[in-house]
């Protein structure tokens, strides 16, 4: 199929599967739910409206996309510690569960929210409309909404949209779009193992086997209402020519996007 390719990279992302209350987490890698999130914010979808079902084919604007992700740099995760409601005045600050105010010894509520910090992903998002493609592509270079890595903070560098639409996503993934790593190769290596996350089985791997199940599949934005489906995943490791590696990923970069546009 055809796809679209984003570079996922920035100072902090988080992309959390159970993320609720006081304990936030996240995940090694993006998560479905944020990335349609991501589209859904450059198209100007609210979060009511992000997953409202086509008429004509009885599914929501994005469950024909089959994401891949290429895990250049794993990043650190890094745990940031937060106090809410704490120092405001009686029945201005947090409510209890039943609507009722929280007694002023209790107000503050310690919250722990998990980022993965100076992490570097690298997403292939294919579908079988082309035109469709070609869409999105437009949308993520004049987002209506601002775009995120997970929440609000996380700010994606520069640049997000590798390209138009590429004929072979996988194929740029695995030979062509330069790596961002943490360390160089090892000297006198040809190759450099990578780790890729697949939604659908990797045909150039039959007998790869599902490892994950994650719950990530949005059905619900709706701020009271949010529901998530699970899914598989499949992990391998790849190894991607080591001349993919540059010290400097952005002129690379730039180089990749001055070849790759017509």
């Amino acid at each position: 199929m055809n796809g679209l390719i984003l570079r996922l990279a920035g100072p902090w992302m988080s992309f959390g599967e159970h993320a609720a209350f006081a304990y936030r987490d996240t995940l090694p890698f993006p998560t479905r739910s944020a990335l349609i999130g991501l589209l859904a914010a450059a198209e100007g979808r609210s979060r009511d409206e992000a997953l409202t079902l086509d008429p004509e084919t009885g599914h929501h604007p994005y469950s024909q996309l089959v994401l891949t992700i290429r895990i250049d740099r794993p990043g650190q995760r890094h745990t940031d510690f937060h106090t809410v409601g704490g120092g405001r005045p009686h029945k201005e600050g947090l409510r209890t569960s039943k609507g009722t105010y929280r007694a002023q010894i209790k107000s503050t509520l310690v919250t722990r929210r998990v980022y993965l910090t100076d992490a570097t992903f690298t997403v292939a998002i294919q579908g079988p409309d082309a035109r469709r493609l070609e869409q999105l592509a437009g949308r993520l270079e004049q987002p209506a909404y601002a775009l995120y890595l997970g929440r609000r903070a996380c700010i994606p560098d520069e640049p997000l949209l590798l390209g138009t639409v590429h004929a072979d996503p996988i194929g740029e993934l695995r030979n062509r779009i330069p790596l961002t790593l943490a360390a160089p190769p090892r000297p006198g290596h040809d190759t450099v193992p990578i780790g890729l996350v697949w939604e659908q089985p990797p045909t150039h791997h039959p007998a790869a086997q599902s490892h994950l199940e994650v719950a990530d599949v949005p059905i619900d934005f709706t701020s009271t209402r949010r529901t998530h489906h699970t899914r598989r995943l499949w992990r391998t490791t790849e190894p991607l020519p080591a001349h993919l590696y540059t010290p400097h990923p952005l002129q690379a970069l730039t180089h990749y996007l001055n070849q790759a546009t017509p």
